[in-house]
């Protein structure tokens, strides 16, 4: 039933699964409906204890009739009594306009799959159209130190961050907090790597106390760390002869290569793939040797969420 109902008669739902409000998009908002009219009426249900009607849906609405100082307000007013289920019909608008942070959604999850009898993870990403791994992964961010997730709120750390701070131990979130204050991350796609390394370095560091290097393994990694050592010591006399290259005139390169210029060209074009390609892998390994150096090990800490992603490249 549709009616059109006085400001003063609505509250909030002080459960309502949003808690942040833009205040920019709100008088965005605001204008939109000062211009146009209001689109779509807010969803409201009778409160029986403290009276008058309790939003269901329609909050930034609501706020923005508010701002314009308006007296009524169209609304649908529902009768469902099943709190867990008026939570969901308000989450669910949100979810879908991607209205709610990131840790908004957990939340919202988290008490669904608390409150409502038989909700499981499977069940949840379906009530939303969303995948299991999707949900799996806003609820890892629970799992983040109250410091950590701060930062996450506030916009300075980003959710592919923040899910892969989340698969470590507490301990090893306040390493790569320390870091993230200190200013030696350029960018959130520094932190994912960083963090991604350091997850496998507190897995590595569990399975080493369970089980002690072997002779013949040492004798291997002994014989990998010489032969990635002078391979590398190698690409030093490659750089002096590129440099040699660099030195020399245009034109004297050409009558040196003659009908071969162009097949020289795509030769270093390949050369310079393959140094991109060993470079990111290089900052990979120096992304593991910081972490190696940080990691506090913690056994009953070091199983990664499924479906979490692997970083991206640089």
């Amino acid at each position: 039933m549709q009616r059109v109902l006085k400001m003063s008669q609505i509250h909030r739902n002080p459960r309502q699964p949003r808690e942040y409000f833009n205040q920019d998009a709100l008088n965005e908002l605001a204008n939109s409906i000062d211009n146009y009219g209001l689109m779509q009426a807010i969803e409201v249900r009778p409160d029986n204890d403290l009276g008058g009607y309790e939003i269901v849906s329609g909050e930034r609405r609501f706020r923005a009739h508010q701002i314009l100082g308006r007296t009524k307000i169209r609304a649908n007013i529902i009768s469902e009594k099943n709190e867990i289920q008026r939570f969901k019909r308000s989450m669910s608008e949100n979810v879908t306009r991607e209205d709610m942070t990131p840790f908004e959604e957990a939340r919202g999850y988290q008490r669904i799959l608390d409150e409502e009898e038989g909700a499981t993870i499977e069940s949840v990403a379906a009530d939303f159209g969303k995948t299991t791994t999707y949900v799996k992964l806003r609820l890892t961010l629970l799992e983040l130190r109250e410091e950590v997730a701060k930062h996450v709120e506030a916009g300075e750390i980003g959710t592919q961050a923040a899910v892969q701070i989340a698969a470590l131990s507490h301990a090893n979130q306040g390493a790569v907090l320390a870091k993230f204050a200190r200013g030696e991350f350029t960018s959130d796609n520094e932190i994912v790597h960083f963090a991604y390394a350091m997850k496998q370095q507190q897995e590595q560091a569990v399975l080493m106390i369970v089980e002690e290097m072997t002779e013949e393994q040492r004798r291997e990694r002994a014989s990998a760390q010489k032969k990635t050592r002078s391979t590398l010591d190698k690409i030093e006399q490659i750089r002096e002869l590129l440099d040699d290259i660099a030195r020399t005139e245009p034109v004297k390169l050409a009558e040196n290569l003659e009908t071969q210029v162009g097949a020289r060209l795509e030769q270093l074009d390949r050369v310079a793939e393959s140094l991109t390609k060993a470079r990111f892998q290089l900052k990979q390994a120096k992304a593991h040797a910081e972490a190696r150096e940080l990691v506090t090990v913690n056994p009953e800490a070091v199983s990664q969420p499924e479906g979490q992603p692997e970083p991206a490249a640089a």
